[in-house]
C-alpha cells in the first residue's frame, strides 16, 4: 500500500542549485541576505550573487574543475554560503565537515571524498593541516579569517566573476557530499545531485497551502550548523532562494542566540529539540523580547508534544515538526503550521509533493495499512544518488524500485499524516547529531582492558539520547577511565556518557549484538529512575 502526498505534484526546474538560489537575487538587490549575528556585518543579495561568482572564478583559476571536491571544515560564518555556492557554480562538489572532528576523523572524510581543496578557519588550521597531510591530495588550504600561513578566502573574492561556468546536468552531477551513518555502520558520503536539492526546495514551496511559506520579509536565524544537511538546505539554501534574511551564528550559546533574535527581529527559527528545551525552560529567556518569532520548526530528532506546547505558550508562536534524512536532501514530511492547532504536535505531517511512503512490516516485508506500525520507506526525487564508494551500503538502503528504507518505525493515519515512534536503526541521536555505535565499539575494543563491548542509545531529557557503553572488562577498570579513553579520541558529540560493566554482551548465534535487548533494558531503567525521582519530589513537596 502506497501513501501519497495530499499536495499536487510540483514541477522541478531543470537547473543547478546556484541558478535556483540566485534566480530572484536581482529582484532583492540591496536587501540583506546574510547578517553576522555577532558583528552585524551584512551581505546584500547583490553582494551574495557577485561573491559566489567571484569565488567560483578564484577557485577555477586555482585549478578546481568540474567534479572536483572542496571540503569546508568550519563553523557557520557569513561567507560559508558564498564558499559552498561558489564551488558549486564552478562545477565542484562540496563535502561539509563537522568542525569538531579530530584531525583523524577529518582525514578519513578527506580521503574518502578525494578532496582537492579545503576551507577552514584559524582555530582549526592545525588540525586541518594534520588531516591534509594524513589524507593526501589536498592542494590548497583557504581560511575564512585569513589565518597566518594560509590563503585567505577573501583572495578568491578579488577574482573576476566566472563568466562561463561548466555545463551542469542537474540529474547526474553531484553538488553536495555530506556524511551520514545511514541506518548502521560507519559514516558514508551521501551523494546529492543538483536535482536532489532543487527538488527538495521546490517540494517545500509546494506545501504552502498548509505550511508557512518563507518570504522576503522573513528573518531566520542560522544557529544550526551549515555542515549538517538541515542547516545546509533548509536554512542556508532554501531561505536564500526565497529572499529571506539569515542571521548567522557560529554555534549555539543561549544568551547570544536570544540577543540575536531580539536585536534582528527573527521571525522564524529552525531548531532541534535541545534548543527547544532551553527556550521552554530556561529562566534567561524571560529577559529578552522574542515577540518577533511567529514560528519554530523542530527537526533532526523527535520532539515531545508536551514540550512543544510549553514553548508555544511561553512564546506565543507556532511550534511544529518536520522529518527527513541526510539521504533525502533532507525533508520528506512537514507538519502544517500556519496557525496554532493546525496539527498534533506529535505528527511530522504528510509527505511532501512528489513523495510516496510505504509502511512495511520488518518481519514479513508486507505492506501495512493506516494505523499499523512498521518501517517507513520513502520514494521521491529528493532521494540520494547513493553512498560514495559503497555500492553494498547503497543496495541495503535503496531497493531496486527506488524505495529508501529509513530505519525508522512509524505509522500513517487515515488523513495521511505520519508519526515516528521508534527506530530499527542502531544510530544514536545526540542533540540531533548522529553517533554510530559501531565506530565507538571498534574504538573501545582497542583498549587493552576491554574484552567486549556494546554501545547503545540511552534516553536523556536534555540531549534526547546519549551513548552508553556496556563493557566487559577487568575489575580494575573504572567508568571514568572508559569515558576518558573515548573522549580523547573522538569529537565531543561522540563521547560515551554512561558506562555499565556486565559479565557478557547478549548476542545472537551469528555473533551479532542483540542491541534491542540492551536498549529495552536501558529504557526501562531510565524510566524507573524518572518515576522514582518524581515520586520523591511529590513526597518532599
Amino acid at each position: 500500500m502506497i501513501f501519497r502526498s495530499p499536495y499536487p505534484d510540483v514541477v522541478i526546474p531543470d537547473i543547478s542549485v546556484v541558478d535556483y538560489v540566485l534566480q530572484r537575487a536581482p529582484e532583492f538587490g540591496e536587501k540583506a541576505a546574510l547578517i553576522d549575528g555577532v558583528t552585524g556585518t551584512t551581505l546584500s543579495y547583490d553582494e551574495l550573487a557577485s561573491g559566489i561568482r567571484r569565488a567560483a572564478g578564484g577557485l577555477a583559476q586555482r585549478g578546481l574543475a568540474k567534479g572536483d571536491v572542496l571540503a569546508i571544515y568550519s563553523p557557520n560564518t557569513l561567507y560559508y554560503p558564498v564558499a559552498f555556492h561558489g564551488a558549486a557554480y564552478a562545477g565542484g562538489v562540496v563535502t561539509t565537515v563537522n568542525p569538531l572532528y579530530t584531525s583523524g576523523e577529518l582525514a578519513k572524510q578527506l580521503r574518502d571524498a578525494r578532496a582537492r581543496f579545503l576551507i577552514t578557519a584559524g582555530p582549526f588550521v592545525d588540525k586541518a593541516r594534520e588531516a591534509a597531510a594524513e589524507a593526501g591530495g589536498i592542494e590548497k588550504i583557504f581560511t575564512f579569517d585569513g589565518a597566518p600561513g594560509t590563503t585567505p578566502f577573501s583572495a578568491l573574492l578579488d577574482s573576476e566573476e566566472l563568466e562561463n561556468p561548466p555545463q551542469i546536468d542537474p540529474a547526474t552531477d553531484l553538488v553536495a557530499l555530506p556524511y551520514s551513518s545511514g541506518t548502521t555502520g560507519l559514516s558514508k558520503g551521501v551523494m546529492l545531485t543538483h536535482r536532489n536539492l532543487v527538488a527538495n526546495m521546490a517540494q517545500l514551496l509546494g506545501t504552502r497551502s498548509l505550511v508557512r511559506e518563507l518570504k522576503k520579509d522573513d528573518t531566520l536565524i542560522a544557529v544550526l550548523p551549515f555542515f549538517h544537511i538541515y542547516g545546509l538546505l533548509v536554512i542556508m539554501t532554501n531561505a536564500l532562494s526565497r529572499g529571506a534574511a539569515i542571521v548567522v551564528l557560529p554555534h549555539f550559546d543561549l544568551e547570544q542566540f536570544l540577543k540575536a533574535v531580539q536585536d534582528y527581529g527573527v521571525t522564524f527559527a529552525h531548531l532541534v529539540p535541545p534548543i527547544v528545551i532551553a527556550l521552554a525552560k530556561h529562566p534567561m529567556v524571560s529577559e529578552y523580547d522574542l515577540s518577533s518569532i511567529e514560528g519554530i520548526n523542530s527537526g533532526a530528532a523527535p520532539l515531545g508534544g508536551e514540550l512543544a506546547r510549553q514553548l508555544e505558550e511561553r512564546l506565543g508562536c507556532v511550534v511544529s515538526q518536520g522529518y527527513g534524512l541526510t539521504e533525502t536532501s533532507p525533508v520528506t514530511h512537514a507538519a502544517p503550521n500556519k496557525k496554532r492547532g493546525d496539527s498534533s504536535h506529535s505528527t511530522i505531517g504528510p509527505c511532501l509533493p512528489n513523495t510516496e511512503v510505504r509502511i512495511v512490516d520488518t518481519a514479513t516485508g508486507e505492506d501495512l495499512g493506516p494505523g499499523d506500525r512498521g518501517e517507513v520507506w520513502i520514494r521521491g526525487p529528493q532521494v540520494m544518488a547513493g553512498y560514495l564508494n559503497n555500492p553494498e551500503a547503497t543496495a541495503e538502503t535503496i531497493d531496486d524500485e527506488g524505495w529508501l528504507h529509513t530505519g525508522d518505525i512509524g505509522y500513517v493515519d487515515e488523513n495521511t499524516y505520519c508519526y515516528i515512534v521508534d527506530r530499527v536503526k542502531e544510530l544514536i541521536k545526540f542533540k540531533g547529531f548522529q553517533v554510530a555505535p559501531a565506530e565507538l565499539e571498534a574504538l573501545l575494543l582497542t583498549h587493552p582492558q576491554i574484552r567486549d563491548v556494546a554501545v547503545v542509545r540511552s534516553p536523556d531529557e536534555e540531549a534526547g539520547e546519549v551513548p552508553k557503553a556496556f563493557v566487559v572488562g577487568d575489575e580494575s577498570l573504572s567508568a571514568d577511565e572508559v569515558m576518558s579513553f573515548v573522549a580523547e579520541r573522538v569529537s565531543p558529540h561522540k563521547k560515551v556518557r554512561r558506562v555499565e560493566f556486565v559479565d557478557q554482551i547478549p548476542k545472537a548465534a551469528s555473533g551479532k549484538i542483540l542491541r534491542r535487548v540492551l536498549i529495552d533494558q536501558e529504557t526501562a531503567r531510565v524510566s524507573a529512575e524518572a518515576g522514582a525521582a518524581s515520586a520523591k519530589s511529590k513526597v518532599v513537596s
